[in-house]
């Protein structure tokens, strides 16, 4: 390959393709066309952005992790105890909430690179059951039990207040999944993604031509880790409540089946499996309230079975014709 080839390949995918403004067009689209549905799209775009976390973890990096909610949680009880101190300003939350986060990520990522898959999905998992029993003993700190109460979260930027109805959450949620998502697209497509691609695709290759992996793989894991972090943050803003619930193993759990709906290593998949486990969770509870967890594990199961690709590559099949239409 020349380098002027070489160059337009590794330029390619920085390129912007109909199908992603598609995507954002139709989230804006439901935004402003669906406001009753307001809370639901501020869950699904809090869901997007943790799943977006665990798809730089997993999909880019090839670190597999059963603990993830560990740094969800602590954003989460992070930006509760600010505003419960005093410290209303939401962006401000966010950013401290992303950086203790990003703290606890790096001090762990020590203890997360060492050894197999299985010795990192101990660990991780390990990671996060102590930081809920943590959380569970410092009542003082975290209200235990009963939850963090009285969080006091002010206006954005000053001027636009959180209302009942969840309009101004979910905008200020989907700006910051929108923020973010430009952030680990430009990262995965960088010198240093590319890097981090290359250590999951071949760490021994990779570290021959000069690679520092073990460098690479703790910056990666540190930047999903604060990431992870303004996801639980936004939660506890835009609910003004957090519980044990946010550093419980079923979300952990939870962001992994919405990979698995969605797929990992492009980016996209944390975001388009977070809108359909919302949509089903959504429909089927409202179907069958008592037995919504069976039929939507036994979607999963046929999902499994049958192949994500085979799936969804119909709709996609059509979806293409129809642009190649137009």
């Amino acid at each position: 390959m020349t380098y002027e080839g070489a160059r337009q390949a590794l330029a390619a995918p920085r390129r912007w393709q109909t199908m992603e403004f598609d995507f954002w067009l139709a989230i804006l689209a439901a935004y402003a066309l669906l406001p009753e549905r307001s809370l639901l799209l501020n869950e699904t775009a809090i869901l997007g952005l943790f799943a977006l976390s665990l798809d730089l973890v997993l999909g880019i990096a090839g670190i597999v992790s059963l603990g993830h909610a560990a740094f969800f949680g602590l954003g989460a009880y992070t930006a509760g105890l600010i505003g419960k101190l005093g410290l209303t300003e939401p962006i401000l939350g966010l950013l401290i909430a992303g950086l203790a986060a990003g703290a606890l990520g790096f001090a762990t990522s020590f203890l997360v690179l060492r050894g197999s898959d299985l010795t990192r999905l101990m660990v991780t998992l390990s990671v996060s059951l102590v930081m809920l029993e943590l959380a569970n003993r410092l009542t003082t700190l975290t209200g235990g039990a009963d939850g963090l109460q009285g969080i006091v979260i002010g206006a954005v930027l000053g001027t636009f207040e959180f209302d009942m109805f969840g309009r101004v959450a979910a905008a200020y949620s989907l700006i910051i999944l929108f923020l973010l998502f430009l952030l680990a697209r430009w990262l995965v497509n960088a010198p240093f993604g590319l890097a981090v691609q290359a250590i999951a695709s071949n760490p021994l290759r990779s570290a021959a031509i000069g690679i520092p992996i073990t460098r690479r793989l703790i910056a990666i894991y540190s930047i999903a880790a604060a990431i992870a972090g303004i996801a639980g943050a936004l939660l506890a803003q835009t609910t003004q409540f957090v519980s044990l619930d946010v550093l419980a193993f079923h979300r952990s759990a939870e962001v992994m089946l919405v990979l698995v709906i969605g797929g990992t290593g492009y980016l996209y998949g944390g975001l388009v499996g977070a809108v359909l486990f919302k949509l089903l969770q959504d429909q089927l509870s409202d179907l069958t309230p008592q037995y919504w967890q069976f039929w939507l594990g036994l979607i999963f199961v046929a999902l499994v079975v049958i192949g994500r690709e085979r799936v969804f590559g119909f709709p996609q099949a059509v979806w293409r014709r129809i642009r190649g239409g137009v």
